[in-house]
């Protein structure tokens, strides 16, 4: 199950993990780009399909949950929770509105994915849990902090779901990218960069040596769910290409 399986990472980390021959839920509250990427994946041979669910509300991940349980034959292996967005502006100007909405949508969600799909993975002895994070959980930037908060947050969730649950074959892991091409990253580098933030294709080649592409990090979060990370449990693994051993 891919929360914000519809488009960038989460759409590439759809595509890949069918390649691999896993059976594909997507839940995002994008319905078009969710129902073309699951189409696609089925006309490549793939299994795939898709629910609509604001990943943020108890009630329609309660739903979305039980839907796919029920394809699933209440099975649910492998959950990457990927859905997420960022809001940038100046911390003074940040409205509690803001903070919550931030919170709920990249904290809140993992929280109640992870509690709904949690009984099944126990009642099966496996599991594996990959949560998406971001250089900026340890890396401060400026017109980021409530961006910056909700995934130092993704850390220790990581952390504390992955030794709750480790002795009961339960691994939780966070893949944590540095820029990426996709259409959240480029809104990204607009608004820093409209704040004069310095992220202009320049400096991104200075920092990661250039963009990040959707895959590569797609790709890690396969290797993370897959039983090659049999023994990696409770790690944050920065995809950054060297950015933050720089620092």
């Amino acid at each position: 199950m891919i929360s914000g399986g519809a488009e960038g990472v989460g759409g590439a980390a759809s595509e890949i993990f069918a390649l691999e021959g896993a059976n594909i839920a997507i839940v995002d509250i994008q319905s078009e780009a969710g129902e073309a990427r699951a189409e696609a994946i089925r006309q490549n041979n793939g299994n795939a399909f898709f629910v609509r669910a604001d990943v943020s509300s108890a009630d329609q991940v309660g739903a979305a949950v039980a839907e796919i349980n029920q394809r699933f034959d209440d099975h649910i292996d492998i959950l990457f929770n990927h859905a997420g967005t960022v809001i940038i502006k100046p911390f003074l100007e940040t409205t509690e509105s803001e903070w919550d909405r931030l919170m709920n949508i990249n904290v809140k969600s993992m929280f109640l994915m992870t509690q709904a799909v949690l009984p099944s993975m126990l009642s099966h002895g496996k599991g594996a849990i990959v949560n998406t994070s971001s250089i900026s959980a340890v890396a401060g930037t400026p017109m980021e902090v409530l961006y910056c908060t909700t995934k130092g947050a993704c850390h220790m969730f990581t952390r504390a779901i992955a030794t709750e649950y480790r002795d009961k074959g339960i691994r939780c892991n966070a893949v944590c990218p540095g820029f990426i091409r996709t259409a959240h990253g480029i809104r990204e580098l607009k608004e820093l960069q409209d704040y004069g933030v310095d992220v202009t294709e320049q400096d991104i080649c200075r920092l990661q040596g250039r963009i990040c592409e959707p895959e590569e990090v797609a790709n890690v979060a396969l290797f993370l769910a897959s039983d090659d990370a049999s023994f990696v449990n409770g790690e944050t693994l920065f995809v950054d290409n060297g950015m933050l051993v720089q620092t």
